[in-house]
């Protein structure tokens, strides 16, 4: 039997962790020449030839992708739980689309495991910490592991929903300035693909944008009136979904639509100006506080303060 000493211990470690990063390190030198013509063709023809499948789906050879293929089924079964456990994909995906991000939905539950897993060992360390300097229970102590864990777990779900939030705000502050832009093209005489083009290419906001997809949808062969329905259905916008239907009427039965949408932007308006107003009245308490704790004593001090000194010098 071969005694391990403590430094052997700890090399065993250090050299696996060595080996990774020197693998590492090769893995990402540039290869020298060009990449050959199958490998620049087979992803043009992987849907028609199993061969071309094969070599797309080839992965390279570096840690960092066999772990990832070595770890896919631990991690695509953590994910299925953590979905069922959180309410599903649909949501998250919903809400992915409205916030305008890309990253599809298996990739935002990975980041929520890893979440999860940063903040375990965070709270495992404060955790190890408190039981070290203080005399913390220990079910005290696993509480607080569990808590960080779930912080870490929940944080990137909560900063999508904040984020969908906010670019549904911009979207509704954009909305009555582009239906009266889209107005002011269809009084014109242009037609409504014309006039969403033209708000699309002058406009700079979130909205305009979409409304680029959308023309970027016609122009690949969708009907115009599924682009519509397609887009306002994934933004999930009230008013726009109504703008939309208005529109796909209109397309359907020719109707004129500058008077409606007229009407529209001018509803938006209103809209937004009682939702100032009530965000106003739900703020009018909080407003007191700085004034009543901070204003109000200050100016009694200064008021009283020099009387009280008068006073204290007997005059």
């Amino acid at each position: 039997m071969v005694r391990v000493s403590p430094w052997i211990a700890l090399a065993v470690p250090a050299g696996i962790v060595l080996g990774l990063g020197l693998w590492t390190l090769v893995a990402l030198i540039p290869r020298v020449g060009a990449p050959r013509l199958s490998s620049r063709i087979a992803p043009y023809v992987a849907a028609v030839s199993p061969a071309a499948r094969d070599l797309v789906r080839r992965r390279p050879a570096e840690p960092v992708s066999a772990m990832g293929e070595l770890l896919r089924p631990v991690a695509e079964t953590l994910q299925r739980a953590l979905s069922g456990v959180l309410g599903g994909d649909e949501s998250v995906e919903r809400r992915l689309r409205q916030a305008g991000w890309t990253t599809p939905v298996a990739r935002f539950r990975s980041r929520q495991l890893i979440g999860g897993a940063i903040g375990a060992a965070a709270g495992a360390g404060i955790a190890a910490l408190l039981l070290r300097f203080t005399a913390l229970p220990v079910l005290a102590a696993l509480a607080v592991a569990v808590v960080a864990a779930a912080v870490g777990l929940l944080a990137p779900e909560q900063l999508l929903a904040r984020a969908a939030r906010s670019r549904l705000a911009r979207m509704a502050a954009e909305y009555p300035t582009v239906v009266e832009l889209l107005t002011l093209a269809l009084a014109a005489g242009e037609g409504v693909l014309d006039a969403l083009r033209r708000v699309a290419r002058v406009g700079s906001g979130e909205l305009a944008r979409e409304l680029g997809i959308v023309v970027a949808e016609v122009n690949a062969g969708v009907p115009l009136a599924e682009a519509l329905t397609r887009r306002a259905s994934l933004i999930g916008l009230a008013p726009l979904t109504r703008t939309v239907d208005q529109l796909v009427a209109a397309l359907d039965r020719g109707t004129p639509l500058a008077d409606v949408l007229r009407a529209e932007a001018q509803d938006a308006r209103d809209e937004s100006k009682r939702a100032i107003l009530e965000a106003a009245g739900k703020k009018e308490v909080a407003m007191l506080v700085p004034l009543v704790f901070g204003i109000l004593p200050v100016t009694v001090l200064i008021a009283i303060w020099p009387g009280v000194l008068v006073l204290r010098m007997g005059f």
